[in-house]
């Protein structure tokens, strides 16, 4: 798969420098985005159970629990995905409330969906 948008991830990345399983989790997750390609949400889930799927038009969330991380892809049919946010929990929350309706709210404010 293709994986776009891992400048977000870069980010993050030098935010937490100190936090080396947060670093590696992040590295297994862009591996395994760019290794597979995903027909399903249940092949997804099958190799990251951390997936959520937030929204039908494929977008999801990783929970990196290790540092409560959260980030969110669009993976579309074509084999490609893209990194669209990444944060911590206390910022998902923060924005997003924890409800779907609200990520959609977000997701259309920020001209990913119509």
């Amino acid at each position: 798969m293709r994986l776009t948008g891992k400048k977000i991830l870069t980010k993050l990345k030098l935010k937490e420098t100190g936090h080396t399983k947060l670093l590696r989790e992040i590295d297994q997750l862009i591996s395994d985005l760019e290794d597979n390609d995903f027909h399903s949400f249940e092949e997804l889930r099958s190799l990251r159970p951390d997936a959520d799927r937030v929204h039908h038009e494929g977008f999801y969330f990783f929970n990196i629990n290790i540092h409560r991380t959260l980030i969110l892809v669009e993976i579309e049919a074509n084999g490609e995905a893209t990194i669209v946010w990444a944060e911590n929990l206390q910022e998902y929350e923060r924005i997003f409330k924890n409800n779907k309706a609200v990520i959609e709210k977000w997701l259309k404010n920020h001209g990913w969906v119509n």
